[in-house]
């Protein structure tokens, strides 16, 4: 895409859509992050409306990158396990351009914060072998790199775990949902992690999702072969990694034409 230096990366999440302008080569914003709540019910007319909402607030005129929850190729939404079903099988880089006036491309929401962490926070340094990124939040995301290559849309999250999907068990939303203890909640996401091990022996596991920055009270009943580092991008990630599905070297790992 040739010198672009800032592009809107849109973070859009089940309980909230967070953006910010982001500067590509250094992966810092470049102005204060800007939330608004994920309509509910979370039909695509609504969330357009509040990516348009964005758009306006900052007054771009420029590239867009979102983050969505779910699998997305060459911009068409395949699944949506946390919005309306309403966005199965859309458009979502058409529904988005029309609502903004600008180019727009949507990647998965954990691919997005997966690529943040491996390009300017925790795996930075670690483009041997296999990492695995896993995010808590509402839902599970993942994403794997092997040699520092994204695989896109693995969605890992959603494996089966004690006869249930693992959103079921292990969100950070089920924590707190069900007041488990962080030994309590440490133990089921231990139960996925050793799972996920099993699968793709990583050299490296980053833990992400804003209960990342609580680490230090489950990571000690968690319990793999791998090396298990916090997220550092915290928050920040998927806006970030968003942003980044227009940089030269990133697009061509992604599904976007």
């Amino acid at each position: 895409m040739g010198n672009i230096m800032e592009v809107l990366g849109i973070d859009i999440g089940g309980s909230g859509i967070k953006a910010a302008p982001v500067n590509l080569q250094s992966g810092e914003m470049a102005a204060e992050r800007f939330r608004l709540e994920t309509p509910d019910p979370s039909k695509p007319k609504r969330v357009a409306e509040v990516i348009a909402k964005m758009t306006d607030h900052y007054q771009w005129k420029g590239k867009i990158g979102c983050g969505f929850p779910g699998i997305v190729r060459h911009g068409i939404v395949h699944t949506a396990a946390n919005l309306h079903k309403g966005w199965l099988e859309l458009n979502a880089d058409a529904l988005f351009e029309k609502a903004t006036g600008c180019d727009v491309r949507v990647i998965n929401d954990a691919d997005a914060a997966g690529l943040a962490e491996m390009n300017f926070g925790a795996g930075r340094d670690h483009h041997k072998g296999v990492v695995l990124m896993i995010t808590f939040g509402t839902g599970i995301g993942t994403a794997v790199f092997l040699n520092g290559v994204l695989l896109p849309n693995t969605e890992f999250g959603h494996v089966e775990l004690d006869g249930k999907d693992a959103e079921k068990r292990a969100t950070a939303a089920v924590r707190d949902r069900k007041n488990l203890t962080w030994e309590e909640w440490g133990g089921r996401v231990n139960h996925l992690l050793c799972y996920l091990e099993s699968l793709f022996s990583p050299d490296l596991v980053i833990l992400g999702g804003g209960v990342s920055k609580d680490y230090k009270e489950f990571f000690p009943f968690i319990h793999l072969n791998a090396k298990l580092v916090p997220a550092e991008m915290r928050n920040q990630a998927g806006i970030i990694g968003a942003a980044l599905a227009w940089s030269d070297e990133i697009e061509q790992q992604l599904v976007l034409e």
